[in-house]
């Protein structure tokens, strides 16, 4: 895989203060799973009694680490738990040799730390239908327990890194009861990124005490809202899962906490929005908002629709506001629409009204809107009450060049 080297233009200006959250340790290596000169494994190790919830892609051709998670969430709270992830190689479409690595790494990880088996969850993400060297992973477990620490979860942001430009955190610090709640979360995407759930590798931590059923429900319905509302390319990934975990350090009960909730949703959208600023060769930030649809579902169907358009996503990168592509993308949603009720909006520029070019449309304000970096489309179906939101990127030569090479 060639090396990126050129960071995102819309990148943050720099990797956030995450804080340490009590309970959960990490620990990086350079394993050479298949890059060479940078790290590629990371370890957390968590406290007994952490819950951990965990939602996976829906891929009919999904890796080894996902059907092994997979049966493991839902299982026992009692004992510690430990997360390990390597980039590189995505242990994906390997048949029963992908079974076996996870369970070398699983045993391996297991050996090392003391955690049980069961509670001991892996992930996997890189190039698909090449064989995992898992012993290359296995023979890192003493240098990994060795380096655990708190304050490491930069490091392990680096270490889960493909295609991405830069490493993606996000904190939020809630009062509760008078105590004080870290969350802290770490992701990876760039490419292959459509909403399915999960479609990119995500780690929440918190030092809150959620019951592992409760936690679950929470993260499934906070995923719609905020993974589930993505799309870089409208391919859904074989490997990629978002794991919760609630070490219950800080002692203070957030079960059904609504100002929990809340903050947990503001980390896991940061961390979505990220991914998307991350999108392979991407130059726009581009955010869909659709009213008036006949219901949320439909909203959001259209809102993907617009999302996932080559032809939208182009003209997007060409700085071209060609809002016949909207209307076209509108038209074979299959959810509900009427061409004459239609509304176009390009920020605050009203670009059609009522299925036809709005009289005050001014194609070159509109280009000019266009020339920005996070853009705003805006469509009213006229229908109803349904809305939805989502958020993608351009499609440019880049996405192109980066993934002609991705072998290499």
């Amino acid at each position: 895989m060639a090396a990126i080297t050129k960071v995102s233009p819309l990148a943050p200006a720099g990797f956030p203060d995450l804080p340490a959250i009590d309970g959960v340790r990490f620990a990086t290596v350079e394993a050479g799973v298949r890059y060479q000169g940078r790290t590629d494994v990371m370890l957390a190790v968590l406290d007994p009694g952490t819950s951990v919830a965990g939602v996976f892609t829906r891929s009919a051709t999904r890796a080894a680490p996902v059907l092994d998670c997979q049966d493991k969430i839902g299982g026992s709270s009692d004992g510690p738990a430990a997360i390990l992830v390597n980039s590189g190689n995505a242990n994906a479409f390997t048949g029963h040799y992908g079974q076996t690595s996870v369970a070398e790494v699983t045993q391996a990880v297991s050996t090392a730390t003391g955690v049980a088996v069961e509670r001991v969850f892996t992930s996997s993400t890189g190039v698909i239908g090449e064989p995992l060297p898992h012993d290359r992973i296995v023979a890192q477990l003493e240098a990994l327990k060795a380096g655990l620490s708190r304050h490491a979860i930069e490091d392990a942001a680096r270490a889960i890194m493909t295609t991405d430009t830069f490493p993606k955190g996000s904190s939020v610090q809630v009062e509760i009861d008078g105590k004080t709640v870290s969350i802290a979360g770490i992701a990876k995407g760039s490419g292959m990124i459509a909403p399915d759930m999960a479609t990119m590798l995500v780690y929440i931590f918190t030092d809150a005490r959620v019951e592992q059923t409760a936690l679950q429900a929470l993260l499934g319905a906070q995923t719609d809202r905020t993974f589930n509302c993505i799309t870089v390319d409208s391919d859904t990934s074989t490997s990629d899962s978002l794991l919760l975990c609630a070490t219950g350090a800080s002692g203070v009960d957030a079960t059904d906490n609504s100002a929990f909730a809340e903050a947990l949703e503001g980390v896991m959208l940061d961390l979505a929005q990220q991914v998307v600023r991350d999108g392979e060769g991407a130059t726009k930030f581009v955010e869909i908002r659709v009213t008036g649809a006949a219901s949320d579902t439909d909203a959001k169907v259209h809102g993907l629709a617009i999302a996932n358009s080559p032809l939208v996503k182009t003209a997007i990168a060409g700085e071209d506001p060609n809002w016949g592509r909207i209307v076209m993308a509108i038209g074979k949603s299959g959810a509900a629409a009427d061409r004459d009720l239609l509304s176009i909006s390009f920020g605050d520029i009203l670009v059609a009204e009522k299925g036809w070019v709005s009289p005050d449309y001014r194609e070159d304000d509109a280009a000019a809107y266009m020339k920005g970096q996070d853009l705003v489309i805006a469509v009213d179906l006229g229908l109803g009450e349904g809305k939805s939101t989502v958020w993608t990127c351009d499609l440019t030569h880049g996405y192109i060049e980066i993934n002609a090479d991705y072998r290499s």
